[in-house]
Formats: C-alpha cells, structure tokens, sequence
C-alpha cells in the first residue's frame, strides 16, 4: 500500500532529519514542501500494522520531528 506522511520539523534540523527519514526501508521519496508542514513522505509498506509501527517507532522518534499526520492512499 501507499502512504504519505506529513512531517513538521523543528527548525535548524532539517537537513539531518531528512536524510535519517530518506534512509529509512519502504521510503521511496521525500519532498520539502511550504507551508503547514515541511516535508511529504511517501512510503511504499505491506499493511496498516507495519505503517504504524513505522510513524510510531521509527520517525516519530527522530531527533528534530515535531509532529506527523499520515494519509493513506491506494491499496495495491
């Protein structure tokens, strides 16, 4: 399935926190964006489950992310 996560980050480390969330596995691409939040996360994951524990545990818990919101898009 595809899903896009949208992440605020605190400013100043930005680059650092975007390069740790590109590296991560199902990650296909990261984009900065303007406005309410600052980068777009679209990830390519099996299931809602492993979604979950991908915000939860690994980018949520990311030195320099504030806060998510994810959108789930098609299921393939």
């Amino acid at each position: 399935m595809k899903a896009y996560i949208l992440v605020n980050l605190i400013p100043g480390l930005e680059a650092d926190t975007i390069s740790q969330i590109s590296a991560l596995p199902g990650v296909e691409e990261t984009d900065l964006v303007f406005g309410r939040w600052d980068v777009v996360v679209q990830v390519q994951i099996k299931n809602i489950p492993d979604l979950s524990r991908m915000v939860i545990n690994q980018i949520r818990g990311l030195q320099g992310v504030q806060t998510t919101e994810t959108l789930v898009g098609e299921i393939l």
